[in-house]
């Protein structure tokens, strides 16, 4: 039903956004306005758009996303933020392949979800995207890592790293390009492991729905950003 009388007397959420008589799903504008509506029935400040946020989607990460996204955009005031970088300087010496879905087996059997880097230690791991840093610490299998979330919803983690950039906290806004720490060997055991495999950062990527999350190949995305790594610095010269 795309009557918005009908919609309305059955209590249910879509109204007409654009005009045209019609309260459509498939019309993006129509959706945006109808979820507006729905938010604003709650209140118009932070807290209760918060309120609104968890009543609808029921999940308390889908709500944490949202206002990050929203920090994001009034951290930086603008909305062109899809710009990216490679996370270690393409002139370092580092090498790395398409290695995700492999297999390992360290604390049982499961896949690898993301491409490793190779490099030496200390070498300087960068933010691939716009973003807010939504954990940082340790991890048995990733040791010290970090997660970024960008305003398109993908996650960025980097793992095995050797530390982290000084002052760099969880909530922090980051662009493309800024250090957050370096190429380490750290995981695999308690806090401060380090040492059971070579020198790489551990670059993975996730999507999240709103209800669910997964993991996908970051490696076409890396290769990408490294080439346009290098046109960007050959522009420079």
């Amino acid at each position: 039903d795309d009557h918005p009388a009908s919609i309305q007397f059955f209590g249910g959420m879509g109204v007409d956004g654009n005009g045209d008589g019609k309260a459509s799903l498939k019309d993006d504008q129509d959706v945006i306005y109808a979820f507006a509506h729905f938010l604003l029935s709650y209140g118009v400040d932070h807290d209760n758009i918060k309120i609104g946020l968890w009543d609808y989607y029921k999940r308390d990460k889908t709500v944490g996303i949202i206002i990050g996204h929203a920090e994001i955009y009034k951290h930086f005031g603008r909305l062109d933020l899809d710009g990216h970088a490679f996370p270690v300087p393409f002139r370092s010496n580092h090498s790395y392949k398409n290695t995700w879905g492999d297999a390992r087996g360290w604390g049982g059997r499961r896949i690898h979800e993301g491409t490793d880097i190779f490099a030496d230690y200390g070498v300087p791991v960068r933010a691939t995207s716009y973003g807010i840093i939504e954990m940082k610490g340790w991890n048995k299998y990733g040791g010290w890592r970090i997660g970024i979330r960008d305003i398109n919803n993908n996650y960025h983690y980097f793992a095995h790293l050797s530390g982290f950039a000084k002052d760099l906290k969880a909530g922090q806004i980051v662009e493309p390009g800024m250090l957050i720490g370096g190429v380490g060997s750290s995981g695999y055991g308690p806090p401060g492991t380090s040492g059971k495999f070579p020198p790489h950062l551990h670059y993975g990527m996730y999507k999240d729905n709103g209800y669910t999350e997964w993991s996908y190949d970051p490696y076409p995305h890396l290769r990408l950003w490294e080439r346009q790594d290098k046109i960007q610095s050959r522009k420079k010269k």
